[in-house]
């Protein structure tokens, strides 16, 4: 049993020596959708605190970034949540690509399923009430008519 425990120790100590790259793009302030979309300051916040860390540019790292393999597990949710949809380069997108994500973020709000529940582990500010659901949604449902609109001309 002793030997076990020595082996994850020094396992976990020489994966410390493997860190996660911190690094944000540079931002764009041209191509962000909070300024593209002209977003109210009240609905920018619910949308920066509860979806930029994954879904930006503009990630934030907490303490446990600093310690594999939780740290690795981090920047793949921020990596996915990028690669889904990077708010900080959505002017980048076609208008028919931006429809399909503004349907893409109702629908992951309806449904509940973001922000992620492992992401309110260490970020319960992020956890959307109700009320913050139904305004999100009516948002993106607002902004992805304009969008439409927008594509007929």
């Amino acid at each position: 049993m002793k030997k076990v425990i020595v082996v994850l120790l020094v396992a976990f100590i020489i994966i410390q020596f493997f860190p996660i790259d911190k690094t944000n793009p540079p931002l764009t302030p041209g191509m962000d959708f909070l300024k593209i979309k002209k977003t109210s300051p009240q609905i920018a916040k619910i949308i920066s605190t509860s979806c930029y860390d994954c879904h930006s540019n503009e990630s934030k790292y907490p303490w446990y970034s600093d310690i594999a393999p939780s740290s690795w597990l981090l920047k793949n949710h921020i990596n996915e949540g990028r690669k889904h949809l990077n708010f900080s380069t959505f002017a980048t997108y076609e208008p028919k690509r931006q429809v399909h994500k503004l349907e893409e973020c109702i629908e992951m709000i309806e449904k509940e399923e973001m922000p992620l529940d492992s992401y309110y582990l260490g970020h319960q500010d992020a956890k959307l009430t109700t009320e913050q659901r139904q305004e999100l949604i009516k948002y993106f449902k607002k902004v992805k008519e304009e969008t439409e609109r927008a594509m007929v001309f």
